[in-house]
């Protein structure tokens, strides 16, 4: 099917018509947070590893302070930018890659706010830890659900796609809330009993089904436009990696939903939570092991083919690997099947060397200003 396009005037390059100034600062976007979800997911998913062994929890408290630290330097940077340079702003506002970015943010506050639960206590106490999980949760909640409805609405209504548009940038948007559901489970036991409680958790299967459905409907199109129309650009082929992070971060959510259940609900509907959790997870992560093994061939045959030169999408690599460690670790602590326990560790130390070869090339690109620049378009 053809898509008919509206005859209205098409987006500016990002950045076409910025003002002078320094490039670090004019031309930054919010696909840059996606850093801080990368290093924020090694930290939260060792964590709860099934393997432990001395130093771990030390060094995942250290890489958990420095996604703390980039959020922070980010988060002003970016408020600087939209004062500074409110047209490139915008320009990324309606580019039809970079918006989609847009859900980044949301998910970098959420996966810091978490790491501050299941690490950050250690170094500044428990309290302060839920309190500085509360507002991060709070803010990366309500920024999650306007970008759930923000970006879509923008696409339905605004210059309509090409038939080959699909890719796994789609998913960022719609993503948060998934988040948002899986560590709102951590605060869960933290809200004071009765009907706040109970509203907690509502509100996060609630937004555990806003972000499946819109994830299953995108996927089916990200699938269809591989089928009819190939592989996408070099530039792209990490954004197919985006795929499995709400399959795991779906998952991780059910698993985390249903510890918390008990705390939260009556018994009969705790129960029921739990079976849910682990048919419904066991399910999403085949699918999910499935993705990973066509995503993994085409990066290598990208890769051999020369066509894969570093850019910002490599952070594709990350977060939802990452997702796949913290479903199946919650997969084996609720059936004991050494099968997701193999599995989260080979795919954690997967994952630590994904984000070690990223993170180099980003913090040389950075410091050499050459990767300051739109990533995409």
């Amino acid at each position: 099917m053809t898509a008919t396009v509206i005859s209205r005037p098409a987006p500016r390059p990002v950045g076409e018509l910025a003002p002078r100034g320094p490039r670090s600062l004019r031309l930054l976007g919010p696909n840059w947070f996606a850093a801080v979800m990368g290093t924020g997911i090694v930290a939260n998913a060792a964590a709860t590893l099934p393997l432990q062994f001395p130093g771990l929890r030390g060094a995942a408290t250290v890489v958990w302070a420095l996604a703390a630290t980039l959020l922070v330097v980010l988060s002003v940077a970016w408020v600087a930018h939209w004062a500074r340079y409110p047209d490139t702003a915008r320009d990324h506002r309606g580019h039809p890659v970079m918006s989609q970015f847009f859900g980044a943010p949301p998910m970098a506050l959420l996966t810091v706010g978490g790491g501050t639960l299941l690490l950050g206590s250690d170094v500044i106490g428990v309290t302060a830890a839920v309190a500085v999980d509360w507002v991060l949760w709070t803010a990366g909640t309500v920024l999650g659900l306007l970008t759930s409805v923000a970006i879509p609405y923008r696409m339905f209504t605004g210059r309509a796609a090409e038939a080959d548009a699909a890719f796994g940038g789609w998913l960022m948007p719609v993503v948060p809330p998934m988040v948002s559901a899986a560590m709102g489970a951590l605060l869960v036991p933290h809200t004071p009993a009765g009907q706040l409680r109970l509203t907690m958790i509502l509100l996060c299967v609630a937004m555990f089904g806003l972000s499946l459905f819109a994830a299953l409907v995108t996927i089916t199109l990200i699938w269809s436009r591989l089928v009819h129309h190939g592989t996408p650009q070099a530039g792209m082929v990490p954004t197919l990696w985006i795929v499995l992070g709400p399959l795991g971060q779906s998952i991780t959510a059910a698993g985390l939903l249903a510890n918390a259940a008990p705390a939260a609900l009556p018994d009969l509907y705790a129960k029921g939570l739990l079976v849910f959790s682990i048919v419904y997870g066991i399910a999403t992560w085949g699918f999910a092991m499935l993705w990973l093994i066509l995503a993994l061939a085409i990066t290598v045959k990208t890769y051999r083919a020369g066509e894969l030169a570093f850019n910002l999408t490599w952070w594709g690599f990350t977060f939802p690997l990452g997702t796949c460690v913290t479903g199946s670790i919650v997969l084996y602590s609720h059936t004991g099947a050494n099968l997701f326990a193999a599995t989260a560790v080979a795919l954690y130390v997967m994952l630590v060397v994904a984000w070690s070869a990223v993170a180099i090339r980003t913090a040389r690109g950075a410091v050499r200003g050459d990767l300051l620049r739109p990533a995409l378009g």
